[in-house]
C-alpha cells in the first residue's frame, strides 16, 4: 500500500516508517519543518509538506493514498483541550478523503483514562471525566467511520511506550528525580502504568494497517501495569538516589504537570489484541529497558 503517515519523524513514526518499508509499502511522511522532512527522506520515504491544522493538506495526502496512519499529536499540556480539537479536526479530515472507501484508518490514541482502578480491556469506553476524556471524542469519531465506509482502528497505548529517544513520561520522572534529590512514587506506590516497547508497537500500527477489521478498538500494551513504585525504585538505584513516597496531596507540587497522569492507575489488557492480529510483543518490558543503562546516558540528554 501507500501510507500515508503523520508524525513519521517523532519518537514512534520513526520506528513505524522503516516497520512499514520492510514490508513492502509506500510511505509518505507529513513534514511541517524542513528538519521533518529531512528525516523522513532519510528513511527512505516521501515528504508530503503540511501541519496538522492544516486539513487540506491532510485531506491530500490522505486522498492520494491506499491507507493512513495517524500518530502526530501535539503534546502541549499548556493548551490540552486545542490539542485535543486539532486532532479531531485531523481525523474528520481523513474521514472526509476515505469515505466510501474501504481504505484503512489507523489512529493512535492513549491508554489513560480508558479505566480507573482495573484492568481496562478493547471493548472499555473512556470513563466521564477521567484524564483520558477529553480524547473521547476523537476516539469515538474514529470507530464511527466503520459506519461511512472506512475501515478505521483506534490503537490505544500505553502510557510508557519506550526504547533509547524516550522524551515522555518516564524521562521525566528522572528529571524530576534528579530535581528533587529523591525518586518519588504517589501514595502507596501501587498505580500501575502499562507500557511497551516501541518497534512492538510500530508492529502493532503495521498489523493494524494491514487487517484490522473496521471499527476496531486495539491496545498498545505489551506489559499490563508496572507499578509506580517499582519505576521510582529502579529510578533510584540507577541514580543513587533515596526512593520516597510522595503524600497525594504533595501531587502537583512534586510532579509538576506528570502529576495528573502518574495519580491514574491504569492497568490494560492486550488479549483481543493478540487474537484478533496475532501481535506478540517480543521486546524488553519497561523495567528491563531502564536496566539498560539508556535512560540514564546524560550524553543522550
Amino acid at each position: 500500500m501507500r501510507v500515508f503517515v503523520t508524525g513519521a519523524s517523532g519518537f514512534i513514526g520513526s520506528a513505524v516508517v522503516p516497520e512499514l518499508l520492510r514490508a513492502g509499502h509506500q510511505v509518505v511522511g507529513l513534514a511541517r519543518s524542513d528538519a521533518s522532512a529531512e528525516k523522513i527522506a532519510a528513511a527512505g520515504a516521501e515528504v508530503h509538506r503540511g501541519a496538522l491544522d492544516d486539513s487540506d493538506s491532510l485531506r491530500a495526502g490522505a486522498a492520494a493514498a491506499d491507507g493512513v496512519v495517524h500518530l502526530a499529536f501535539i503534546h502541549d499540556f499548556s493548551d490540552y483541550e486545542g490539542a485535543v480539537k486539532t486532532d479531531l479536526r485531523a481525523i474528520e479530515a481523513f474521514g472526509a478523503a476515505l469515505e466510501g472507501s474501504d481504505r484503512p484508518l489507523v489512529v493512535a490514541s492513549g491508554l489513560l483514562g480508558v479505566a480507573r482502578g482495573r484492568v481496562a480491556t478493547e471493548r472499555d469506553q473512556p470513563d466521564a471525566g477521567s484524564g483520558g476524556s477529553p480524547r473521547e471524542a476523537a476516539g469515538r469519531a474514529v470507530t464511527e467511520l466503520a459506519g461511512r465506509g472506512v475501515r478505521s482502528s483506534l490503537v490505544r497505548l500505553a502510557a510508557s511506550v519506550h526504547d533509547e529517544g524516550d522524551r515522555a513520561f518516564v524521562p521525566r520522572l528522572i528529571e524530576i528525580a534528579r530535581e528533587k534529590g529523591v525518586s518519588g512514587y504517589l501514595g502507596d506506590g501501587s498505580r500501575r502504568w502499562p507500557a511497551v516497547h516501541r518497534l512492538d508497537a510500530a508492529r502493532l500500527f503495521r498489523l493494524a494497517l494491514e487487517k484490522a477489521p473496521a471499527g476496531s478498538v486495539l491496545h498498545g500494551a505489551a506489559e499490563e501495569g508496572v507499578p509506580n513504585r517499582t519505576l521510582a525504585e529502579v529510578i533510584g538505584r540507577h541514580l543513587g538516589l533515596p526512593v520516597a513516597s510522595i503524600p497525594t496531596e504533595d501531587t502537583d507540587e512534586h510532579f509538576g504537570w506528570l502529576g495528573r497522569f502518574l495519580a491514574a492507575d491504569a492497568p490494560a489488557s492486550n488479549a483481543l489484541t493478540r487474537e484478533l492480529l496475532g501481535w506478540h510483543p517480543t521486546g524488553p518490558g519497561l523495567i528491563d529497558d531502564l536496566d539498560h543503562g539508556h535512560y540514564f546516558d546524560t550524553r543522550a540528554a
